[in-house]
């Protein structure tokens, strides 16, 4: 899979308070069909999120004013982006408690870190692939909803002007479901 879709690329966005991890997120995704987005606070993620449409999101858990956890409470708030799969990242301690917070608002993984490159390599690719099928599901419902439209359109075209009813009707019918 390409992590595109009509010329559109699969996007992940990054979200951590310091720069030099975000910039480690950036070189760990190199190579793989995904672009990087990366944000410096919760707020931006969000207001990022309101722009872009994301095939996962890497999310440290700890930062301040708006936490991670508080950040994925949002976004799971909201109808448009409630489906799309968090990745909590975090230097803590192998805290259960906090991964269980993690999954509690909603993430589908929780790292600590250091955690393996090649591991989260591997996540975000399994998320680059499921958004991709997902958008080409959808391309495809659409093409088989126009498909019937169409149809439809051709059969009352067909009946009307086997009736000998006036055939600009039946041009118009057509005219109309092309859209």
């Amino acid at each position: 899979m390409s992590g595109r879709i009509d010329g559109v690329p699969a996007k992940a966005l990054l979200v951590d308070d310091r720069r030099d991890n975000l910039i480690a997120l950036e070189a760990i995704l190199q190579g793989l069909p995904v672009v990087p987005v990366a944000v410096e606070s919760g707020e931006a993620a969000l207001k990022q999120l309101l722009i872009d449409d994301f095939a996962v999101i890497l999310l440290d858990a700890q930062m301040p004013e708006m936490d991670g956890f508080e950040t994925a409470a949002h976004i799971k708030q909201r109808e448009r982006t409630r489906h799309v799969p968090i990745i909590f990242l975090t230097a803590a301690d192998r805290d259960a408690q906090l991964a269980l917070r993690g999954y509690a608002a909603g993430a589908v993984d929780y790292l600590t870190k250091p955690f393996d490159p090649w591991v989260l390599r591997a996540k975000v690719s399994v998320f680059v692939e499921l958004w991709t099928k997902t958008r080409l599901l959808e391309a495809q419902a659409d093409a088989a909803r126009q498909f019937k439209s169409l149809t439809t359109a051709v059969d009352d075209a067909v009946t009307i002007l086997r009736a000998g009813e006036d055939p600009d009707r039946a041009l118009e019918i057509l005219e109309s479901a092309r859209g």
